[in-house]
């Protein structure tokens, strides 16, 4: 080998061993910077000069373990999701130990008529009966408007996160436009595609994403159930959220909008194409879950209503007229049962407050003057009828024989049920994907492993920087001839 081929050569490895510095130093800094991917110095034989070839920066990543982890996230976050959309319908159906519970308030208003049919001529029994029937229905009205405050919320939520899932999705065609521009120029491009990771690490929270790789450094996104998100082009989804949701207001009847990508409504029932993320599970909330349980405060109003309506109870009433608790002061009727625990009132002919008189809880709500005040048959008719057992007409208890206090509690329990299992369910995934992060940063940066690199990188270094201190020896030694 001649003197200049090397010279070369040790030069060549000089440059080489200081990129190799340059990029331990970028590893070591970066161990802890989320979506950072280890580099590596990629080099092979210089055929012509016998020296160096610095081909390109490698990024390492292990591509499986961060589809888990992506996977892994968006398991946890539907699962917290629905957990959370529980908690807060449980919360407002009631806690049966608390005194504004419904359940609390059933037992109160049915220890209130005990209590005035023991009395019949006091005007203040009567008094706190209706009392207590009008705080019931207000309970059922408040865990009315707490269920579709939850439906609202999730509707809200579903149009963040569209807007959220949009301008990622535009932040990676973007960065793929760079990537595969810079990457044809012989550029790293190695911190876009860090950028990169972390934009798709975040989206897959909200729908799980499969990552397919395409040609200059592209990747192309899939949700795990097939629907394409980004191949080139970038899908066009929407969302139109609802100014209010009442209980009436479903997507079915085409008052709630679905999700739709490239024009098409795509569904978002369980196991459907962008099922597993935070955004199914809003769409869930909004569209199944909360609904469920109101449909089980509306079949407990409505149970309540027919116990007290009819002539069976009180003979004064007339057929259709409203009994004892009304629809917004109308007579309650299966056709119109969706919303009813939200428009559950007192029949006002009985409510001092407006404008009624509470004896007619006593001698009958039509009539017409008050009978007599030691009567108390009409009162033991209504106790008897409230507190024994019936068959639900709809809802968990349908055709199962019930007193009110426990149709009340099925539906708790239905809701606490579905809650623990949504509970259970986060813990598990929640650690799942803790495990699968740890694995993921393990297969990262290992700064041990890195500074053992530099050690090896210094004595290469070293070694070259000899070869042409002894190169400049011969030449001088060559010059002094």
């Amino acid at each position: 080998m001649s003197i200049a081929a090397a010279f070369n050569s040790s030069l060549s490895g000089l440059n080489a061993t200081s990129r190799r510095v340059q990029l331990t130093a970028s590893n070591v800094a970066g161990a802890l910077t989320e979506g950072y991917g280890r580099r590596e110095l990629s080099v092979s034989v210089n055929a012509y000069s016998g020296g160096v070839r610095i081909d390109g920066v490698m990024r390492q990543v292990d591509q499986g373990t961060l589809r888990d982890m992506r996977l892994g996230a968006a398991a946890s976050g539907n699962a917290g999701t629905r957990a959370d959309a529980l908690a807060r319908i449980e919360t407002a159906i009631g806690d049966p130990t608390a005194d504004g519970s419904i359940p609390a308030r059933l037992a109160a208003f049915e220890g209130a008529l005990i209590e005035a049919g023991s009395r019949p001529d006091s005007t203040i029994r009567l008094d706190a009966a209706v009392r207590a029937g009008d705080r019931l229905a207000s309970a059922l009205n408040t865990a009315t408007d707490e269920v579709q405050d939850a439906r609202r919320a999730a509707d809200a939520g579903i149009a963040t996160q569209v807007g959220q899932l949009n301008d990622g999705l535009k932040q990676v065609q973007e960065l793929n436009a760079q990537i595969f521009r810079l990457s044809n120029s012989g550029r790293d491009v190695s911190g876009l595609m860090d950028q990169r990771q972390t934009a798709i690490d975040e989206l897959s929270a909200i729908v799980p994403l499969r990552e397919v790789p395409r040609e200059g450094g592209q990747v192309a996104l899939f949700t795990t159930g097939g629907t394409i998100l980004l191949d080139g082009r970038m899908a066009k989804i929407e969302f139109d959220p609802a100014g209010y949701v009442t209980a009436d207001l479903t997507q079915a009847s085409g008052a709630l909008s679905p999700l739709i990508v490239d024009d098409i409504p795509v569904s978002m029932d369980p196991g459907g194409q962008l099922d597993g993320g935070t955004l199914a599970a809003l769409f869930d909330t909004r569209d199944r879950i909360a609904p469920g349980a109101q449909a089980g405060l509306d079949a407990l109003a409505r149970d309540l209503a027919e116990r007290l309506q009819g002539t069976a109870v009180d003979p004064t009433l007339g057929p259709g007229d409203p009994g004892l608790f009304t629809d917004a002061g109308a007579t309650v009727l299966p056709a119109n049962e969706v919303g009813l625990a939200g428009r559950l009132r007192l029949n006002a002919a009985i409510d001092p407050d407006a404008g009624g008189e509470s004896w007619r809880l006593r001698d009958g709500l039509a009539a017409p003057v008050p009978g007599d005040t030691g009567s108390p048959g009409l009162l033991h008719a209504i106790s008897d009828a409230f507190g024994g057992t019936r068959a639900p007409s709809s809802g968990p208890a349908a055709g199962l024989a019930r007193t009110a206090s426990g149709h009340a509690a099925d539906i708790i329990s239905a809701v606490s049920v579905l809650r623990q299992g949504a509970v259970e369910e986060q813990s598990y995934q929640a650690a799942r994907a803790s495990t699968l992060t740890e694995q993921h940063l393990a297969g990262g940066v290992d700064t041990d492993r890195e500074m053992q690199n530099l050690l090896s990188i210094e004595q290469a270094y070293a070694a070259n920087a000899r070869v042409i201190q002894t190169l400049d020896t011969l030449m001088q030694q060559l010059m002094e001839i």
